[in-house]
């Protein structure tokens, strides 16, 4: 069974990394059940494997973290929702391909509850939804923004970081950055886009989904 944990809060982004080590090298022991951790984080930004130093435009705005997970510059804060995702990827498929678009169809599936048609773009890393209500591209299509950040690191084939979703984060937090290395798009939230959301049902939606497309370990 995989054990969910909600912490309330603002949870320390050192402490979390720190948890999530050791919950990681117990799983790959087989000392301790796989686990999503549901969190919330003070305003910071972690740059990734791929962060590039001019894409921190702000970097004295909010502490910034180094980390060894994979993608670029991002932002986490209070009214984002951070599930961090330890799991066997080696018993669930061993391809890293597939589980990062398994993180990306639970994302998506579980803003499909809400009505929110979230889709993946070539190119672009995260989950984005089209917004018809702003000004076209410069090439005629439509507006798009990003509401999800998916970023991972596996040891011993033991996932851990995992994905986030803006509920009603302050989305001028991320002018400190450019998120995801794309300068092109903006973010946006569900309270954003007009919905009347708590964390509390983001965390259900995220838990009816995670089941529908994980399902148990094999």
């Amino acid at each position: 069974m995989v054990e969910w944990i909600t912490t309330d809060g603002l949870t320390d982004y050192r402490a979390a990394e720190t948890w999530m080590e050791k919950r990681a090298a117990a799983i790959a022991a087989g000392d301790a059940s796989e686990c999503i951790w549901l969190v919330e984080h003070p305003p910071l930004y972690t740059g990734g494997t791929s962060a590039k130093a001019a894409d921190l435009t702000d970097p004295d705005r909010f502490p910034v973290h180094t980390t060894k997970r994979g993608g670029q510059y991002t932002y986490h804060g209070p009214g984002q929702r951070v599930a961090y995702t330890l799991l066997d990827v080696g018993k669930r498929g061993h391809d890293v391909r597939l589980f990062v678009q398994q993180l990306e169809e639970w994302v998506i599936s579980a803003l499909a509850e809400f009505n929110i048609d979230g889709a993946i773009r070539d190119g672009r890393v995260g989950v984005w939804v089209e917004r018809p209500d702003k000004p076209k591209m410069a090439d005629g299509a439509v507006a798009e923004d990003k509401i999800a950040a998916i970023g991972i690191r596996l040891r011993k084939w033991i996932s851990f970081h995992g994905i986030s979703i803006n509920v009603e984060p302050d989305l001028s937090h991320f002018d400190g950055i450019v998120p995801c290395g794309i300068t092109d798009h903006g973010v946006t939230s569900l309270v954003d886009l007009g919905l009347p959301v708590c964390m509390d049902d983001v965390d259900v939606a995220l838990r009816r989904s995670f089941d529908q497309v994980f399902g148990p370990l094999p």
